[in-house]
């Protein structure tokens, strides 16, 4: 296939990689030239790598650079049978291009969008062809993380998701299919790893250190919900949960952190940055927690409660299968477990408990349970 890439950022290069590494003729395009030129001296480098570790041969190496080319304009992608955007996240910014794109390519090409959590069905809504339009979500780092989450909207062509769902099998992924909902699968389930962390050490129950810790051992995920966003990036989180928020209509159970938004207004952003919860400068030490059993084992069950809630409802609202929502959040964002099989283990009673005294301390609708919950 002849595929085109719009942003040639850490995503975007990702994608092109992914398409180039299965054979597609690639053409990526950024509004900055320059970064377009960055981002292809940088796969170089991540290719040679690659070699010396004997990940891939140098023959390979050659064929996915030759597979992708440079377009200094929307017109180069003429030829193209699929686009995927991967620009910033915001919805003006995303529909002028798409409005602009539609008059370069051919009748038939697919546009789709690697937005993380806008709406796909306002996004494709100025096209003249929105049937043609649907989301393809793929993780960061692109080439090694395997989910992508295909979101049809309202208006999609009824078998563009399975062909695209297709698409992306052939090019070594997990595929889900999603509602068009605010976050999706993984980014709505997850919003309590990073919202009940941030209540915890706002309430000064548990620091940073200590939380992140109780998530590695009692509930063995690969990373501690504060090492995550750093990850992530602070602000791209809080600009993720600032957006489902407001796209439920300001739903409690999603508000954002004031911590949050005070460290992505001093522009402590993580790793990127050099500093966010913790501290990437040279020479800096991690603090290390202060252990505390019970309070670990009290994070572990608030949190995962939290999670498996959320897991439910996605189930109860039917926003994708029972094996997808637990195929997302196990390949998306390496939860150990799929959170529906994980509240059946620790028993459904003691979520539903959980949830109960915690609304009975805190009075707030961010701990109201699904209403499915209690039947399971």
């Amino acid at each position: 296939m002849n595929i085109g890439v719009i942003g040639a950022g850490t995503m975007g290069i990702g994608i092109a990689q992914v398409a180039a590494t299965n054979g597609c003729k690639v053409w990526v395009y950024d509004a900055n030239a320059k970064q377009v030129e960055t981002a292809t001296v940088g796969l170089e480098k991540t290719l040679t790598r690659l070699v010396d570790k004997q990940k891939i041969s140098s023959e390979k190496m050659v064929e996915i650079l030759s597979n992708i080319s440079i377009a200094t304009e929307l017109k180069d992608f003429k030829d193209c049978e699929l686009v995927i955007e991967a620009i910033i996240e915001n919805k003006e910014i995303k529909t002028k291009v798409f409005t602009e794109l539609e008059n370069h390519v051919s009748e038939s090409c697919v546009i789709a969008s690697n937005t993380s959590s806008i709406s796909i069905t306002s996004l494709g809504a100025e096209l003249q062809k929105p049937e043609r339009f649907i989301g393809i979500h793929f993780f960061n780092p692109a080439p090694l993380m395997p989910l992508v989450e295909i979101i049809p909207s309202l208006i999609t062509e009824k078998s563009l998701a399975e062909k695209m769902y297709n698409l992306m099998k052939d090019w070594g992924k997990v595929p889900v299919i999603a509602k068009d909902i605010p976050g999706f699968i993984v980014n709505r389930i997850a919003r309590p790893y990073y919202g009940e962390a941030l209540r915890i050490v706002e309430e000064n129950i548990a620091t940073p250190e200590q939380v992140d810790e109780a998530m590695r051992t009692v509930g063995n995920f690969k990373m501690g919900p504060f090492e995550l966003m750093d990850l992530i990036g602070v602000d791209v989180n809080f600009s993720v949960t600032t957006t489902v928020y407001k796209d439920y209509f300001y739903d409690p159970k999603y508000k954002p952190s004031l911590l949050q938004q005070r460290m992505s207004e001093a522009k402590l952003h993580g790793r990127k940055t050099g500093k966010g919860f913790y501290d990437y400068g040279e020479g800096a030490l991690k603090p290390i927690a202060k252990k505390n059993q019970t309070l670990y084992d009290d994070i572990f069950h608030r949190i995962i409660a939290m999670l498996i809630n959320e897991a439910v409802e996605a189930k109860r609202l039917g926003i994708a299968s029972d094996e997808d929502i637990e195929l997302a959040m196990q390949k998306g964002v390496n939860y150990p477990k799929g959170l529906l099989a994980w509240g059946k283990e620790l028993d459904y009673e003691l979520i539903s408990d959980i949830l109960e005294n915690l609304y009975a301390e805190y009075q707030e609708e961010r701990y109201r349970q699904s209403p499915l919950l209690k039947k399971l």
